[in-house]
């Protein structure tokens, strides 16, 4: 969906005099929709400027799709805790998307993630991965991933100042994590990575999107045949094995696969990278940090909450109607539950667009809730922490480098910088 300036999505305010008398109230008319997606304002991760007043004035603001299809834009914490938990929307694939009454499926495989399955293949999967992504198998990961950023970093010292972080260390270190953990292979990031961000861009790039599915597909299938010949100590070889043992069917073992692909590294790269920035931005932050480690867990949740990386790509389909604020969400129709935009509600989080690495209490949304919350919530968090403390640790005088600016994806609803020059 393009960018493009709001219209005004919801009726007018009450005048402040006692209205005239006026006949039963009717159902609330469908208001007019927004004209494309809140981006962010240019070079910059955001939030929208729209969060705020769409909070205040429009919680529920209808949005303009393809093919004329209807998607609700919603924005309060409250509103969105509710429906990102609410069992009648669930997670369309590319084949299902736009929604349309008359519109055929898509030929081909689906890209069917964890998020779009449902039922008991969703359940057999996440019982299969509970232990592997649990807060104490995530610890005793905690070497592991201290020596990728150890590696990672030094390599990137050793070509000197200015250097730019994300092509040497935010982008590789989630990447080289979630690889070593499940057992794609790293080495064949050149071939997979241009695919997978074409199929995570896929709701608002149709057609690349689709165009990635059949290539991941193809290279998920041999891969887990030859995890099926040779197992090793991965996540995948576990999976599987659920497989032969009958506890897991191979809808399962893809899904879990296009996950780790699309969306288990991804995410926490644009995470690590804008709170890297937030600091550097923040006067005084980053050495703050870096001389009293004990606010990092706190410092790591409010990156979680402040950093908009969540804004409008969580995309849910009604399977029947439902009302919210005197609207009806006909079955059928989109709902963009906005992280990013709950995680910013002042009605939760005093001075919400503030920074306060200190923060308590801390009820983000970053990972969902209910039965689709992240399975990689631990690592995640392992990641953000790990990372963070490695960078303080190797460069306490880190700092954007003078005459450099970060650079942007302006176009794409969920920002984080492109390149990031920095000096130390």
């Amino acid at each position: 969906m393009p960018s493009a300036p709001l219209s005004t999505p919801c009726p007018a305010p009450a005048a402040d005099h006692p209205p005239e008398p006026a006949p039963a109230p009717e159902p609330q008319a469908r208001p007019e929709p927004l004209e494309g997606l809140p981006l962010a304002p240019p070079g910059s991760m955001g939030p929208p400027a729209a969060y705020e007043r769409l909070r205040r004035e429009c919680p529920v603001a209808r949005i303009g799709g393809p093919s004329e299809s209807t998607g609700w834009y919603v924005t309060r914490y409250a509103d969105v805790k509710a429906l990102i938990a609410d069992g009648r929307l669930i997670r369309p694939t590319i084949d299902e998307w736009p929604p349309g009454p008359d519109r055929e499926p898509a030929p081909g495989p689906k890209l069917t993630t964890m998020m779009e399955l449902e039922g008991p293949a969703h359940r057999a999967l996440r019982r299969a991965l509970g232990d592997v992504f649990s807060a104490r198998s995530v610890r005793g990961r905690l070497p592991d991933i201290r020596r990728a950023a150890a590696r990672l970093l030094a390599d990137f010292a050793a070509d000197g100042p200015p250097g730019d972080l994300i092509a040497g260390f935010t982008e590789p270190f989630p990447l080289l994590v979630m690889c070593e953990l499940t057992g794609i292979p790293y080495e064949d990031r050149e071939y997979y990575l241009p695919l997978a961000d074409a199929a995570l861009g896929a709701m608002v790039t149709l057609e690349e999107g689709r165009a990635a599915v059949g290539p991941l597909h193809a290279y998920l299938a041999d891969l887990i045949a030859r995890k099926r010949r040779t197992p090793a100590e991965d996540v995948l070889s576990l999976l599987v094995r659920c497989q032969a043992e009958g506890s897991l069917d191979e809808e399962g073992v893809l899904a879990f696969g296009l996950s780790m692909l699309v969306a288990g590294y991804r995410t926490t790269t644009m995470f690590l990278s804008d709170a890297v920035l937030a600091l550097l931005e923040e006067p005084g932050a980053y050495g703050r940090l870096a001389k009293d480690r004990r606010e990092l867990p706190a410092a790591v949740e409010e990156f979680l909450r402040y950093v908009p990386v969540m804004n409008g790509v969580v995309v849910l389909l009604a399977t029947e109607d439902i009302t919210l604020h005197g609207h009806t969400i006909r079955a059928g129709e989109a709902v963009l539950p906005v992280l990013a935009a709950a995680n910013r509600d002042p009605e939760v989080f005093p001075e919400a667009d503030r920074l306060v690495l200190d923060r308590q209490p801390n009820p983000h949304l970053a990972f969902g809730r209910g039965v689709h919350n992240c399975v990689g919530s631990h690592l995640a968090r392992a990641e953000l922490s790990v990372g963070l403390s490695a960078l303080l640790d190797r460069f306490p005088g880190l700092r954007i480098a003078e005459g450099r600016q970060p650079t942007w994806d302006d176009a794409s609803p969920s920002k984080s910088p492109l390149t990031l020059p920095v000096s130390w």
